[in-house]
């Protein structure tokens, strides 16, 4: 199986699990770890922490794992995923 850690800064912990659901996973935790099975892939939700830039500037960090049956897979759930978490600023 393959599988690839990301971190994702300032995506409020609620948003990163519906990303999950609205990829086809279902949610089979309700605490750390938050796991998100789909028919060829998992996902999970390993940890959150809040880290300082300056002693006002905060961002929650969230660690998620991806896995998937092969690369091909894994790379495409990654892709989507990101499609998801993309913010633009204006």
């Amino acid at each position: 199986m393959a599988q690839k850690l990301l971190e994702f800064r300032g995506i409020k912990l609620g948003h990163l699990g519906m990303y999950f659901e609205e990829l086809g996973a279902e949610r089979i935790t309700d605490e750390f770890p938050f796991v998100y099975s789909a028919e060829n892939w998992i996902g999970e939700i390993l940890s959150e922490q809040e880290i300082s830039f300056t002693s006002s500037f905060k961002v929650n960090t969230v660690t998620v794992r991806f896995q998937a049956e092969n690369q091909e897979k894994l790379e495409e759930l990654i892709k989507n995923y990101r499609y998801k978490t993309t913010r633009i600023g204006g």
